[in-house]
């Protein structure tokens, strides 16, 4: 099948790790702002329907490839066939949780044929380990560990504060200063917060402009919005609860 091989394949922990990277986000776009597209694609009338993760950041929907053994471990087959009987949230999260599971056999396949010793394969899991899995991102409960955010104070983030007097102030490139009289719990939530684009955790030097519709904060790059044209926007709705709203 085109595009589910890479060209050069993955040696090492980087290379692997990137080559994950790359497939999460493609399977991300799918299950979310691309849902319209993926679930229009899944038609239960068609065969047995894969989908794939690429190491371009994009996805496709496919039939399984012939090759036997394949290549590469394959992802879970039919899923076209739950599409309609199944509530569309549950229907994503299953997806989400089958393409994670693929995900780590693909990591792990290029590690066992490479020779990954005992301290590669403890690196690789650690580093896939510290981005939230497809299925925390798809359903908003991606956060990170406490122990994550308080023993790299270099790359510690912080919640864009709750400002949700409007849609306006729902949007920031930098964290406000904090109350002296908020709680520990507050500050230990705040810490846990992560794109529900991408899964990736706030910075303070990023624009970020929260879904009056879900409530989920977004890196504005991620949903194509700048701070100028986010201040003509008066209620702001990420492409997920868009095409939502659009699907009949």
């Amino acid at each position: 099948m085109e595009g589910i091989i890479t060209q050069h394949t993955p040696r090492t922990v980087e290379e692997v790790f990137s080559d994950f990277r790359g497939r999460r986000a493609g399977l991300i776009k799918a299950l979310t702002f691309d849902m319209v597209k993926f679930y229009q694609t899944c038609d239960p009338e068609k065969e047995n329907l894969c989908l794939y993760g690429l190491p371009n950041e994009t996805w496709e929907v496919n039939l399984p490839v012939e090759e036997v053994p394949p290549e590469l471990p394959e992802p879970a087959l039919g899923i076209n066939f739950a599409r309609d009987g199944m509530q569309e949230k549950d229907w994503v999260s299953l997806v989400a949780v089958h393409s994670d599971s693929w995900l780590l056999s693909v990591a792990f396949y290029f590690g066992a044929r490479f020779g990954f010793g005992k301290n590669e394969r403890k690196r690789l899991f650690q580093m896939i380990n510290d981005l939230p899995t497809i299925f925390e991102v798809v359903t908003g409960n991606a956060k990170q560990s406490k122990d994550h955010s308080g023993t790299n104070n270099n790359n510690s983030k912080s919640k864009p504060s709750g400002l949700k007097v409007s849609s306006v102030s729902k949007m920031m490139s930098s964290p406000p200063p904090k109350e002296e009289d908020e709680s520990e719990d507050e500050e230990e939530e705040e810490q846990g917060a992560v794109c529900g684009a991408c899964g990736d955790s706030y910075g303070t030097d990023e624009f970020w402009i929260c879904c009056d519709a879900c409530e989920k904060w977004f890196h504005g790059k991620c949903v194509k919005i700048t701070p100028a044209k986010a201040e003509h926007i008066k209620h702001h709705k990420c492409p997920s609860c868009t095409n939502k709203r659009a699907r009949p």
